[in-house]
C-alpha cells in the first residue's frame, strides 16, 4: 500500500488512478456525490484503504476508501473524517471502517 503524506495527496494520486467518482456515508447506505444514487454499502467493494493522520498522539484522522461497484459501474473514493469527536457509526457501517467485507 503506497503512503501519501498528506490527504490532499493520497486524493490527487488516487483519481490519476481512475478512481474519479466522491462517495459519502449517510447512515447505512453510499451517496454518490453528483448523480442521484444512493445504495446500501453491500454492493460496494473496498479495494484498498488509507489513513491520513497516523502519528502518535493524532487525534483527527482520515480514512480514504477507493471503492468500486460493478452493479453501478462505478469507481472512486470515500473519505471518512474520525476524530475523537466524531458521531459513532452503525455495526454495519463499521464494517467499511474496518474492511470485514472485502
Amino acid at each position: 500500500m503506497k503512503n501519501y503524506s498528506s490527504l490532499l495527496k493520497a486524493i490527487y494520486g488516487l483519481r490519476k488512478k481512475g478512481y474519479s467518482d466522491n462517495f459519502n456515508m449517510n447512515q447505512k447506505l453510499i451517496q454518490h456525490s453528483k448523480e442521484n444514487l444512493i445504495v446500501s454499502h453491500d454492493v460496494f467493494v473496498v479495494n484498498k484503504y488509507y489513513r491520513e493522520g497516523e502519528s502518535p498522539g493524532t487525534k483527527n484522522q482520515s480514512f480514504i476508501y477507493t471503492i468500486s461497484s460493478e452493479k453501478y459501474n462505478l469507481k472512486g473514493l470515500l473519505v471518512n473524517p474520525y476524530s475523537i469527536y466524531s458521531e459513532s457509526m452503525n455495526n454495519e457501517m463499521a464494517e467499511i471502517e474496518t474492511g470485514l467485507f472485502i
